[in-house]
């Protein structure tokens, strides 16, 4: 790096759910930091790889929170609920924003461990999804300058 050059900023985020609630922040705080400049990665474990398999975009729910959740089809209810608040408020649905996010490059990676552990390979992924182990996303994100959990 030259001596007037400025160091570029990093995000790294860790999408945990396949939930509406929590897909969206990861995406929608990744590709911010993206046109704000950033270099941005998000990494998908456990229950989040279904964020990146290829087609679940469209099959996240969101659950209300507490006893309201625990309604029969109440998910059903809720998520049908905030899928028209995200279509009414303009806001891309999930499998559009994730496209848009790997077009202005954030890196999609999943987690091996994981993905091992639920018997998926790249294929089952969107296309450009990487898979990375948990030490070579704590090397990304020791060198982060934020690091979020979502």
């Amino acid at each position: 790096m030259n001596q007037g050059e400025k160091k570029k900023k990093k995000l790294s985020v860790i999408c945990s759910r396949d939930t509406l609630d929590g897909a969206y922040p990861s995406a929608v705080l990744a590709i911010n930091a993206v046109r704000m400049g950033m270099d941005a990665t998000i990494y998908y474990t456990f229950s989040g790889l279904n964020v990146i398999r290829t087609g679940y975009a469209k099959k996240l729910r969101f659950y209300p929170p507490g006893t309201l959740g625990a309604i029969p089809g109440m998910s059903q209810l809720a998520t049908s609920i905030m899928k028209r608040k995200i279509e009414k408020a303009e806001i891309p649905d999930l499998a559009d924003l994730l496209e848009m996010c790997q077009l202005e490059g954030v890196k999609l990676i999943g987690c091996h461990m994981a993905a091992t552990m639920m018997e998926l390979g790249v294929e089952d992924f969107i296309e450009g999804v990487e898979i990375a182990n948990a030490e070579d996303f704590l090397k990304m994100a020791v060198e982060s300058d934020l690091c979020m959990f979502t």
